[in-house]
């Protein structure tokens, strides 16, 4: 995720000398100074000692230990930090930091990866206009942005956007079994239900309208949509869905608690 940022920010004009990255392998240093070509350090505390905005791109079992690393540099030079870790609140982060950061919760999810990302952010009580918009404008590198004032909301927005790629994946999934089942062949049913999706995700992007107003346009009544429509809600394809969104959220809220307390 902290390549895609790198990479998404230079390709809007940043300036390679504006950006830091650590990482404790000299493997994945040398691969990041050759792919991105910006300087790569084996310290944390020097990447916050030099920056203005630290970017907290780390997974979440790990993230305290590196937040108490950087705490004291945090606390002396008060850059804006933003964590993109999932499920660590901003109050235990806060903790680990000392206290008093000017602090930005983000929740992107994996196709930021190809700069199609959709990120969620929660700004802290002594966050600037001028730093949320400088957060902004950092996720927007990797796909649209959203704010939400409240922060309970981020475990719904991580069972929405944050695993919602894997749900349009599993229906991309079922729909391509579907077709090599009924006589297509596998490559006819990926490139198929790949454009299908696509088309689709597009169309109510650029149209505007709600996804229930163009599913009826596409729904010719006696056709062959209605009658699958039908099926799909005599299995109860909402409520299979609703379910699926209060377990993940339920289980965001528990994986909360836990890297609270680790």
């Amino acid at each position: 995720m902290a390549r895609s940022l790198a990479k998404g920010l230079l390709a809007n004009g940043w300036g390679r000398d504006y950006l830091l990255i650590s990482d404790f392998d000299p493997d994945a240093r040398q691969r990041l100074r050759e792919s991105l070509e910006i300087e790569a350090l084996s310290s944390n505390v020097e990447v916050a000692e030099r920056s203005d905005i630290v970017v907290l791109a780390v997974k979440p079992q790990v993230l305290k230990s590196v937040a108490e690393e950087i705490a004291p540099t945090v606390k002396a030079k008060q850059p804006l930090v933003i964590s993109i870790a999932a499920g660590v609140r901003s109050g235990d982060l806060q903790e680990w930091l000392g206290g008093d950061a000017d602090l930005v919760r983000a929740m992107p999810n994996t196709p930021a990866l190809v700069g199609a990302g959709a990120t969620a952010l929660y700004a802290g009580a002594g966050v600037s206009p001028e730093q949320r918009n400088e957060a902004e404008s950092i996720l927007r590198a990797a796909g649209i942005v959203v704010w939400i004032a409240d922060e309970s909301l981020m475990d719904v927005v991580t069972a929405l956007s944050g695993s919602g790629p894997a749900y349009f994946l599993l229906v991309m999934e079922a729909l391509e079994a579907a077709a090599i089942t009924q006589g297509l062949d596998a490559d006819t049913a990926r490139l198929l239900t790949l454009e299908t999706a696509f088309g689709a995700a597009k169309m109510a992007l650029e149209d505007g309208e709600a996804p229930a107003k163009l599913r009826e346009r596409v729904t010719s009544p006696g056709g062959t949509t209605e009658q699958a429509i039908k099926s799909l809600e005599t299995n109860n394809i909402r409520a299979a869905f609703e379910q699926a969104l209060v377990a993940a959220t339920e289980r965001s809220r528990e994986l909360a608690e836990l890297l609270g307390k680790s």
